[in-house]
């Protein structure tokens, strides 16, 4: 188990015998790749529900969330990394989200509410990545063999075994052209589901289009909780410093090129699979936006091999959104379990590092396996997760390190968005919980059909 750090803990010469810091969390990247890391761990499949949404905030409200949520979490990352760099100035530089709260607020107890968060966090994105690319390679096998008897948790099974032997990459910095390959076919596939919805759309078999909300203003106010609770977690990551620890020292100035280049290809991917599947869908718009383009009672609305290869790009990257979730995972085994003095490859820390990869990699698929209902448990994670490491701490952080006196407009805003915030997570909680109560009488253990 983890202990609170003491002052002395974050001296520059003592990283040097953390085998977290040395082997997973290695500092050897530039900036670009920082930006691949953040682009893996922000654009992923969940864009495939932002049409779905909109169904709870319509189109100007929609939108004006999305901008303001990308908005917000720029600059709280970028506040971020302005307080790990101070701290690297100070010499006291932290590799990891929890060392830096603890640090910066002074509290043992906030370094084991951040590692708690960020582990359920970072379980939870495994989980569900393995249970979303057993669902594709569902996809992809219903419609090569229509009454095939495999059923998801075989599936899910195989994605587990390639998930064991991916792991074994040892650390964060040699995911760099993994996660390069992992833009491109985020871009990849958003295109082709952006091209998927407009030819949905003018088609002659596409749905009776409706943008009106809900009737009753009880039933309106949850969705469009629900809704922000999407968005938001749709932008979150919750692992920026330990991606900033990934740069060769000195970080400075290098993470703002890396969110630029994230913040790109967000720009681009999530207005147009929002606009597109929305206007396409209206309120009729799935949580996943490709069950709509296939649905189950009418022919599909756009070319197969358009939906095949976007589900094949999409099983692809979801192996390296696991991988790179897993990174806070891998760090807090390699440090428990492994001995700098022998080498990365050594046998001493080979095997330790086989056996619990590969354990946490069964552990998540067989959650996957057993919860294929667990959209609605990560709607809750991503509320209680995303929202308070990605849109309250980063705030507190600064103010605690600059406080007032450097701009007490800054400081002021910050105040803001921490109780805007806590209140969005809050109310995103009660809604994703009541969410869950009311589908619960649809899910069923080790089911073949994701709820």
């Amino acid at each position: 188990m983890a202990h609170p750090p003491q002052p002395d803990v974050f001296a520059e010469y003592r990283l040097d015998s953390d085998a977290g810091a040395v082997f997973v969390l290695e500092s050897k990247g530039k900036w670009w790749h920082a930006g691949f890391h953040l682009t893996t761990a922000i654009v992923g499949p969940t864009i495939l529900t932002l049409p779905y949404a909109f169904r709870g905030l319509g189109w100007i409200l929609g939108f004006s969330c999305l901008t303001g949520m990308g908005c917000v979490t720029f600059y709280s990352y970028y506040l971020m990394s302005l307080v790990l760099d101070h701290c690297e100035k100070d010499g006291r530089r932290h590799i990891r989200f929890r060392e830096l709260a603890a640090d910066v607020l002074g509290s043992g107890w906030m370094f084991y509410f951040v590692i708690f968060i960020q582990t359920a966090m970072n379980i939870g994105v495994g989980i569900g990545s393995i249970l979303l690319a057993g669902e594709c390679l569902q996809i992809m096998y219903s419609n090569l063999s229509p009454n095939g008897s495999l059923k998801l948790y075989v599936f899910i099974a195989m994605v587990t075994a390639v998930m064991v032997v991916l792991s074994q990459m040892p650390s964060f910095h040699s995911l760099r052209h993994l996660n390069f390959a992992s833009l491109i076919l985020s871009l990849a596939y958003t295109f082709l589901v952006v091209g998927a919805c407009i030819h949905a759309g003018l088609s002659k078999n596409s749905p009776p289009r409706d943008y009106s909300l809900e009737s009753k203003s009880s039933a309106r106010t949850f969705s469009a909780f629900t809704s922000i609770s999407i968005i938001a977690a749709s932008f979150g990551n919750g692992i920026l410093p330990e991606i900033q620890a990934t740069l060769a020292p000195p970080a400075t100035g290098k993470m703002f090129k890396g969110l630029v280049l994230c913040y790109s290809v967000i720009l681009v991917t999530f207005y147009t699979a929002s606009a597109s599947g929305y206007w396409a869908f209206g309120n009729k718009s799935n949580s996943n936006i490709l069950k709509s383009l296939m649905p189950d009672d009418g022919p599909a609305l756009a070319p197969p091999i358009v939906i095949a290869l976007a589900v094949l790009f999409i099983l692809l990257q979801l192996f390296a959104i696991g991988l790179v979730y897993s990174q806070v995972a891998y760090e807090i085994m390699e440090q428990q379990s492994a001995d700098v003095n022998q080498g990365m490859f050594s046998k001493r820390n080979l095997i330790p590092r086989l056996i619990l990869r590969t354990l946490y990699n069964i552990f998540c698929g067989f959650m996957a396996a057993l919860l294929p209902f667990f959209g609605d448990i990560n709607g809750v994670i991503g509320a209680i997760g995303f929202i308070p490491l990605d849109f309250v701490l980063p705030m507190l952080l600064y103010n605690m390190t600059y406080k007032r006196s450097k701009s007490p407009f800054t400081y002021r805003i910050n105040l803001f968005i921490m109780v805007v915030f806590t209140g969005v997570g809050i109310m995103g909680t009660f809604s994703s919980i009541r969410k869950l109560v009311i589908d619960a009488n649809h899910f069923k253990l080790f089911s073949s059909d994701v709820a």
